[in-house]
């Protein structure tokens, strides 16, 4: 449900919503400036795409152009840019004696100028027929609001180098894109892995045994306190069970019954609800939202007019992220406000183009659903007692719950993530009720055995295991069917995830909060099913990785996960490590001093400046941080927020300290002095 602030290295990045490719996923905002990268309109003609055009670079690499992106081909780069203008990403084929080389001659052929400070270099096993990958990311400052990056990948004797260079707003818009064109990058000759026409195998006790030992091999390499697991086999739990603890330093452990928050799965969760409903005749999919309440309404009418229930959690309406005004400003929030909200945003591409991941609009679905349900009832107590009766009673869900208060209670998981020097610690929770205005999207405390539930219903196309019909086909398929593309290989239904890559179907949803990071997947043509459940940041590391090993193990897969979980392991602590080099702890004194007492925002409310035993605090109201400091390559100043699990809250000075820019991809906030 929460992005990663830090932008991930293009080798090793992952999300929960899109496992398996490396978008270029960017943490600050809108205005594009221009692009330093040399102009090479000179050397080729320009084609404008019209449509995703499978394409090769000058020693035949193959990769997908996206629709509306701009290509021009200059001796051996191929240049892409987008239609805003202002970003581009370079594919170019060099000799060169190693990845370094490789990346430095890239440069100087694309954008000689280019002075950004390499800041990280890391290392990917081989995939796909590229061998000796490396990724670099470069010391860029936050007020220029854009990443810059470079792949280099070696095959057929020849480096291929991606150099990426996008305005923050842009990646974040087009990461789909983005995905598209890098998920499909493969050498000359070169094929993803297929699946496609085999045979599952039974998932045994010897498979089980290595499978729950890779899981246990990642938990502790990653230091992960806790991981529920659980799996089913046409229809029968095979495996359910826990590992390690459910809280640091206490002796309880993890068992198919431990609540963790599940997030984002709530999504899928929340569909299914909406189903029922439609299952039922209560209104349609192609229903618009303002046929079933009135006031519905975004920051755009013509856009408010298009969406229909199958619309409002389908990712595809062109509505951004928008998740600071709820994260930073929740105490007074209700599921009213939420709606209210709403009515202030605004699109930042068409309808259907590009996926865009909401929140609210995923929250404004269950609210609508609830609300239909039980129309006498205000927004979150209609939702509230929708999902109760309409899905975790007939599934059996009985430890699953949107009450914080009841759910933390008995056999309940803690949070963990890491301090500022990388030891584990309990993650500051209190971010975690952020969740509860907004709860549709990501607010449900659930357990392995109540998902298994859920995801055997899934696998049994609506039959629960008495062999009732719990739900029509053709209402629980509809939110598998693609609404916005992803990927070339991944799709976005209604808070469903289905993939394609290696040729057989995966549906899936991921889900993070603050030190909860969990996964559900099932395989419908293997009839099997997997749950992961995990209690540290750490844990999304494994959601990916374990899934690989399943598909490994179900289909003789080439044995990637284990390298990748120690590659994955060296990689981050190199990220880490360099990321904490940037930073003064506690925050340098003469650069604290700058700052006011207390600063104030309209959408985001209050942060008041603290200053306890020679550490500076920012206290937002619902929660507060120590923050470190940053003197950035442009001279400016940044405090970085540094508490376990909300480490990476990023506020730019400026104007001499009379003010604090705080920015997500899309947007901008400034907290003015008062």
């Amino acid at each position: 449900m929460l992005r990663a602030r830090l932008l991930p290295v293009l080798v090793t990045c992952a999300c929960s919503a899109k496992p398996t490719t490396p978008p270029a996923q960017a943490p600050t905002t809108a205005s594009a400036t221009e692009a330093p990268l040399a102009d090479t309109s000179a050397g080729g003609g320009v084609t404008i795409l019209t449509a995703d055009t499978p394409s090769t670079t000058s020693a035949g690499n193959g990769f997908v152009a996206p629709a509306q992106w701009t290509m021009r081909v200059v001796g051996p780069a191929t240049v892409l840019e987008p239609p805003e203008g202002g970003s581009r990403i370079a594919l170019v084929d060099v000799s060169a004696a190693d990845a370094d080389d490789a990346v430095a001659k890239a440069w100087k052929l694309v954008d000689p100028k280019m002075a950004w400070k390499q800041l990280l270099k890391i290392e990917a096993p081989d995939r796909d027929g590229w061998q000796r990958i490396a990724g670099y990311r470069y010391d860029v400052p936050p007020n220029a609001r854009r990443a810059v990056q470079a792949q280099a990948l070696h095959a057929n004797g020849t480096w291929t180098v991606v150099l990426l260079d996008v305005a923050d707003a842009v990646a974040e818009k087009r990461g789909s894109q983005v995905g598209l064109m890098l998920g499909r990058l493969l050498p000359k000759g070169g094929k993803i892995e297929s699946f496609a026409g085999k045979t599952a195998h039974p998932l045994d006790p010897a498979r089980l045994a290595q499978l729950t030992d890779f899981v246990e091999r990642a938990r502790k390499l990653l230091g992960v306190e806790g991981v529920g697991l659980g799996l089913v086999e046409h229809g029968k739990v095979v495996f359910s069970g826990g590992f390690g603890v459910r809280a640091r330093g206490k002796s309880a452990k993890v068992d198919g019954d431990t609540r963790f928050i599940v997030a984002s799965n709530t999504k899928a969760l929340t569909t299914l609800m909406l189903a029922k409903q439609v299952d039922s005749g209560k209104f349609a999919w192609n229903t618009k939202a303002t046929a079933l309440l009135p006031s519905f309404g975004l920051g755009d009418a013509a856009t408010t007019d298009k969406v229909e229930v199958q619309h409002l959690i389908c990712a595809c309406t062109g509505m951004p992220r928008q998740d600071l005004e709820w994260l930073l400003e929740y105490a007074q929030l209700t599921p009213q406000g939420v709606m209210t909200a709403l009515r202030g945003m605004q699109p930042t591409s068409g309808f259907g183009e590009l996926f865009q991941y909401s929140n609210v609009m995923a929250a404004a679905a269950g609210f609508i659903g609830g609300r239909v349900a039980y129309p006498k009832l205000e927004f979150g107590k209609a939702y509230d007692k929708a999902m109760k009766t309409m899905v975790f009673d007939p599934l059996g869900m009985k430890h699953t719950t949107f009450d914080f208060k009841n759910a933390m209670s008995g056999n309940y998981a803690m949070p963990h993530g890491l301090d500022i020097d990388m030891r584990p610690a309990t993650a500051l929770f209190a971010i975690n009720e952020s969740v509860i205005p907004v709860r549709p999207a990501g607010g449900a405390w659930s357990t392995v055995n109540d998902m298994l539930a859920y995801v055997k219903m899934e696998l049994a196309l609506g039959k629960l295991p008495s062999g009732e019909q719990y739900i029509g086909k053709e209402a629980l398929l509809a939110r598998r069917t693609a609404q916005v593309a992803v990927d070339d290989d991944l799709s976005y239904g209604m808070g469903l995830m289905v993939e394609r890559r290696h040729g057989i179907e995966v549906v899936s949803h991921g889900g993070d909060l603050i030190g909860f990071h969990s996964d559900m997947i099932w395989l419908p043509e293997a009839d099997v099913g997997l749950v992961i459940l995990t209690n540290s940041d750490r844990g999304v590391a494994m959601r990916g990785l374990v899934r690989r090993r399943l598909l490994e193990l179900l289909y003789d897969g080439k044995p990637e996960a284990e390298a990748a979980l120690v590659q994955g392991d060296k990689n981050f602590r190199a990220a880490f490590d360099a990321q904490r080099a940037l930073l003064t702890v506690p925050a340098d004194p003469a650069l604290a001093e700058k700052l006011a007492g207390h600063y104030a925002a309209p959408a985001l409310g209050g942060i008041t400046v603290a200053r306890k035993g020679g550490k500076v605090v920012f206290d937002f109201g619902e929660w507060q941080s120590e923050v470190a400091s940053r003197k950035n390559p442009d001279g400016s100043i940044s405090f970085v927020t540094i508490a376990p699990g909300m480490a990476g809250v990023e506020l730019v000075v400026s104007e001499g300290g009379k003010q604090l820019l705080l920015r997500d991809a899309q947007h901008e906030y400034v907290f003015a002095a008062d």
